[in-house]
């Protein structure tokens, strides 16, 4: 997949606030604004001190980089990493804030993140920060959207579960699971670009060679695809014509088409032993999101029979999924050194508003809406 170790980071990485993925493990616990896992629990003085400062430092970067778009002066390589990091720091010390003195939890946010994480104070901050990665990750000019992003996904990874053999109601699932990944990858935007690294672009969010690997494999089945849906393979045809030898990764439904076939299509047969495990549609989806983050120890989990007791323990990969957000705000967190499969659903709360607005825009398409 995206490394040969079979480890990637994802769009998850900022599931929050919109940022694709980077390339490669960055640790984001490096920062004295976000305290040591293992440092004793501050003063709450100490702790509102180092969260004013996380604030302030959040503020500055997001003035540089303002500046730099609004003079169109040259940005830094992957300009949205320093952006990240510093918001990375500063939920983390206001989460050790709230630890330290729960009184300060508030108000509710837009966001809908728990509160004892973020303060609902801050929130043009955030709009600030969103604006930016817009800017910044905006596709290329050549980009060729769809009219119909959404339900382009369900309707590929529909006819892919089917001309693989499956039945109506794994293919079902496996288009709602789909629509949840594009959310979680760019959060339902195509064609966009990646602000924290030169590798991962486009509606999936693939480097090249999974884009290409994703073609192959797509190739292996378009036969049984276009005995199934006519139709839909006449638009393959159409789109492939359109793409021609430009970037598969930025024609909507080529990147679609090729993420999935490169990722996940393979695990649509689990889809009913998945589901028969996790009834709730959102843990699927995040289960199917954690093969973008955690390939192969996801893909044992799967395979030992115990899924949810399936015990996460490598430093490394406890590293790969702190910098997907999981894991990641706040001492106490970011000092566990194992999960189980079970405490890593429950620890992707950023994911949910994703995923909940997933399935809203999923109950337009069976509804009959053009989206």
């Amino acid at each position: 997949m995206r490394r040969s170790c079979l480890i990637r980071t994802t769009a998850a990485a900022l599931a929050l606030f919109f940022a694709p993925p980077v390339s490669g493990f960055v640790d984001v616990g490096i920062s004295p604004a976000m305290g040591q896992p293992a440092a004793p629990a501050k003063p709450q003085s100490d702790a509102l001190a180092t969260y004013n400062n996380a604030v302030s430092e959040f503020k500055s970067v997001l003035g540089q980089r303002r500046a730099q778009i609004n003079a169109k002066q040259p940005l830094p390589e992957r300009p949205g990493q320093a952006l990240y990091l510093a918001r990375v720091a500063m939920m983390s010390a206001y989460k050790d804030l709230t630890d330290a003195q729960p009184s300060r939890i508030g108000r509710p946010n837009k966001f809908k993140i728990p509160p004892a994480y973020f303060d609902a104070g801050i929130e043009p901050l955030i709009d600030e920060y969103v604006g930016l990665f817009a800017i910044m990750q905006a596709g290329p000019a050549s980009a060729q959207n769809s009219d119909t992003p959404f339900k382009d996904v369900v309707d590929l990874a529909t006819a892919i579960a089917r001309a693989k053999g499956l039945d109506a109601a794994t293919a079902d699932a496996a288009g709602r699971i789909s629509l949840g990944l594009f959310f979680a990858e760019t959060n339902g935007n195509q064609n966009i670009g990646n602000a924290r690294s030169n590798t991962y672009k486009g509606s999936f969010q693939t480097g090249v060679p999974e884009d290409q690997k994703g073609q192959a494999k797509w190739a292996a089945i378009k036969k049984a695809v276009a005995a199934i849906d006519p139709a839909l393979n006449a638009r393959d045809d159409r789109e492939e014509a359109r793409v021609g030898k430009s970037d598969h990764r930025f024609n909507h439904w080529t990147a679609v088409r090729n993420g999935l076939m490169n990722a996940h299509a393979e695990l649509f047969a689990q889809i009913p032993a998945i589901t028969k495990t996790l009834p709730n549609q959102i843990d699927q989806m995040k289960l199917f999101e954690l093969i973008q983050i955690i390939p192969s120890p996801t893909r044992s989990a799967l395979r030992s029979g115990d899924l949810l007791g399936y015990r996460i323990s490598e430093p490394r990969i406890m590293g790969y999924l702190r910098n997907n957000s999981v894991f990641t705000f706040g001492a106490a967190d970011r000092a566990k050194t194992s999960a189980t499969f079970r405490e890593i659903l429950d620890a992707m709360w950023l994911f949910n508003e994703k995923f909940e607005r997933a399935l809203s825009k999923l109950n337009e398409i069976k509804a009959g809406s053009k989206v």
